[in-house]
């Protein structure tokens, strides 16, 4: 049930991030939500084809093989979310928390609602934050970062 959990924090931390590029430089998050967006959606077209052409090729005594790749390359997407769910959960460094709360300052000050950050506070919790913060926050304060 735990593999089923991670994928699920994983699904639900893609769909959260905030997909601007400003955040790639400061964040893994946007290269990997990028990578298994496109992994989603592609992997399973080139797992057909590989063992397809696999078959058609060597013939049906190559069938192990070709399962043995469609099952890597369906594998792809399955990672992406298992690196997603497990770095949702993980514990903010105090670096990256101080910044946070800086920023839920902000955000309050500007007059929107926002929970500040707790002590436990985890990757899952910064991406809801930058999600309100680049939603009601003008683009001046990004383009300093």
């Amino acid at each position: 049930m735990k593999f089923f959990t991670k994928l699920r924090d994983g699904y639900r931390y893609m769909k959260t991030w905030p997909m601007v590029k400003q955040l790639g430089y400061f964040f893994p998050e946007y290269r990997v939500v990028k990578a298994t967006q496109i992994a989603i959606f592609s992997m399973p077209l080139i797992a057909v084809l590989v063992s397809a052409t696999q078959l058609y090729i060597v013939g049906w005594d190559a069938l192990p093989q070709a399962i043995i790749y469609s099952l890597f390359f369906l594998s792809l997407p399955i990672q992406g979310l298992i690196w997603l769910g497990w770095r949702a959960k993980h514990p903010l460094p105090l670096s990256l928390f101080s910044w946070g709360q800086k920023l839920s300052e902000k955000i309050s000050a500007a007059g929107v609602e926002c929970k500040p950050l707790t002590s436990k506070a985890c990757y899952f919790d910064m991406a809801v934050l930058l999600k309100v913060a680049f939603e009601q926050l003008d683009n001046s304060y990004w383009e300093e970062l």
